[in-house]
């Protein structure tokens, strides 16, 4: 662990605190305060308020203030009840008792690749409880390898690695890790990803809600690279709190007879376009479940016109490096 400073070991100790007062209360207590809190955040403190709404209207065009409020405030009810979920979750979900919390519409298809001796890449977003998703996948017997970008507190970032590995999930860095996904890869390993963080203006750019965004290549690289699957993923909250619906809303199988020919395995923007389409699909089940406080839209990098020709569109913008 690297050097621990007072501010971490303070920040550590409030942590916990919470997590014993969040751990302390019934789900319709935890849910009654995050509604509350929710108002405040998204009213009369408006946190990212801007951001928020900038970001909903380029997903759902020129919303009404009074809807871009209520989705903001649902937005915020909802982070603040997957973070008690968080807490609740290894006191409440275990490997017995998993059907009363969790619903799966597609789940022989999920298992099928779950189960399958070929290297899978899991595909999701910050929708859902996305955090809890990596857990229950473990207790149903398929552990996954998830990279994830460590907390800026080493001693938090301890704390949270030891819940998300408590079912049997494996957490890789975010940086450093290249070989260590080849060699599980090769190994036929099941490795969970993040597919909408802002990758910068080298990224690959596709469109998402109808925008330019700038996407990681590793995601489509590991698929085209190891002949992987491919799944879009979520874990969306039903109509109460620690109760989930965890579902696929496509499989990309370059092995499958059916799907082999299909043009999204051309290259590496081809195939990020795909699951960028099938990830809004899952969003749009539950909007109010999204993020949409990070800046997923940022300014796209424009092309110098080259002998007379007209700049290309960012949407379309990839170095394919199939």
């Amino acid at each position: 662990m690297r050097n621990v400073k007072l501010s971490d070991w303070l920040g550590y100790i409030l942590l916990r605190v919470l997590i014993c007062v969040v751990q302390s209360q019934t789900l319709s207590t935890l849910d009654r305060v995050s509604r509350l809190l929710a108002v405040v955040l998204a009213h009369w403190l408006p946190l990212r308020k801007k951001v928020i709404d900038e970001n909903l209207r380029k997903a759902y065009g020129d919303l009404p203030p009074e809807q871009c409020a209520r989705l903001r405030e649902a937005m915020w009810h909802h982070l603040l009840l997957m973070v008690c979920e968080i807490a609740i979750a290894p006191r409440k979900i275990h490997r017995t008792n998993w059907r009363e919390y969790v619903y799966m519409p597609d789940k022989d298809l999920l298992m099928k690749y779950l189960m399958d001796p070929r290297p899978t890449i899991l595909v999701t977003g910050h929708y859902g409880n996305f955090e809890l998703a990596g857990y229950l996948t473990a207790l149903l017997g398929a552990p996954t390898y998830t990279i994830a970008r460590p907390l800026d507190n080493p001693l938090a970032n301890e704390y949270l690695d030891r819940f998300r590995s408590s079912a049997g999930q494996h957490i890789l860095p975010k940086d450093g890790s290249s070989q260590a996904v080849q060699d599980l890869l090769a190994a036929g390993n099941t490795l969970a990803l993040l597919a909408d963080q802002h990758a910068g203006r080298k990224g690959c750019w596709v469109d998402f809600f109808g925008h330019p965004t700038s996407c990681h290549k590793a995601l489509a690289l590991f698929v085209l690279s190891a002949r992987a699957p491919m799944a879009v993923t979520y874990a969306r909250r039903l109509n109460q709190p620690l109760r989930f619906e965890i579902g696929c809303t496509g499989v990309a199988d370059p092995s499958d007879a059916d799907t082999a020919s299909e043009s999204h395995f051309e290259s590496v923007q081809a195939l990020t376009i795909w699951y960028n389409q099938k990830l809004e699909a899952a969003i749009r089940k539950a909007p109010e479940q999204y993020w949409w406080l990070h800046r997923r839209w940022r300014e796209a990098p424009t092309m110098k016109k080259k002998e007379g020709k007209s700049k290309s569109s960012t949407a379309a913008r990839c170095q394919s490096a199939a």
